[in-house]
């Protein structure tokens, strides 16, 4: 929802008319919840209120709307009789032009987790860019500044996804908050080894990845064995990084089956 107040915020700047429409309330099988928000202007569409017929005569009231300042602010629409859909529910929808008012009262969205991303190589930039388009703030580390691509696919990086280039990276470990989320994706295994020792001293971690095999993983652990941590904190360790079940080597399968792999352990904490 924050990506789409930036959408909003910056169709409003250009003087684009928008619509917005939320999802006021449901009832039964709906497919939104309530509070799901989408931007309608004469040409374009931003974020969903659930796809199908609903969105389709969600749009189409909209624009009745950019013309016709009588037209109706509220729509109560039965999936099942009137629009075809399986879902059976009920679905009402408030549609408002879009203005500075709008944004003022426009609902925060939490981040859903807080990620620490080291390394800018390959499997970074595709974990990079998928993250871009979900509501999570992440910031990005790696010591090689250029290794950071500068736009993403012609557009600027949303602000959410913040890169650092530090030399001392494992210091940036210190600055993470309790509960954090972490990927260790370095070009150096050396790296690697220091940087994941730091976030295993601090303990607190909510997720941590490290990119490698099994024997990579356990010449590691043999490591932080001898540096004195704890096998209860080792255990929590999660290498191979990647949903199980997700096959493929390519940078952006991996990075799926990663961000799939955090999404899931959020839902479970």
């Amino acid at each position: 929802m924050n990506l789409l107040r930036g959408i909003a915020a910056d169709w409003l700047a250009a003087a684009n008319p928008a619509v917005l429409v939320d999802v006021r309330n449901t009832q039964g099988s709906a497919p939104r919840d309530a509070g799901a928000r989408m931007l309608v202007s004469a040409a374009a569409v931003a974020g969903t209120i659930g796809g199908g017929h609903l969105e389709l005569k969600a749009i189409e009231q909209a624009r009745r709307l950019l013309n016709d300042v009588s037209a109706a602010l509220q729509v109560r629409y039965p999936l099942g009789p009137a629009l075809g859909q399986c879902c059976g529910g009920v679905v009402t929808l408030g549609f408002s032009r879009l203005s500075a008012e709008t944004l003022a009262v426009w609902p925060a969205e939490a981040a859903r987790f807080h990620l620490q991303l080291h390394g800018a190589g390959h499997v970074g930039r595709a974990i990079a860019r998928l993250l871009a388009d979900l509501p999570v703030t992440v910031d990005w580390i790696d010591e090689r500044d250029s290794e950071f691509p500068q736009t993403l696919g012609g557009a600027t990086w949303p602000a959410h996804v913040c890169t650092r280039s530090i030399d001392a990276v494992e210091g940036a470990v210190d600055l993470a908050a309790p509960g954090d989320s972490y990927l260790v994706l370095t070009h150096r295994h050396d790296l690697d080894l220091r940087i994941t020792e730091a976030i295993l001293k601090r303990g607190d971690f909510g997720f941590l990845g490290l990119i490698g095999s099994r024997t990579k993983k356990q010449r590691f652990l043999h490591h932080f064995e001898s540096h004195g941590i704890a096998p209860a904190v080792l255990a929590r360790l999660t290498c191979p990084i990647g949903l199980p079940g997700i096959e493929g080597k390519e940078p952006e399968v991996l990075a799926l089956a990663v961000v799939a792999q955090l999404m899931s352990h959020r839902s479970t904490v």
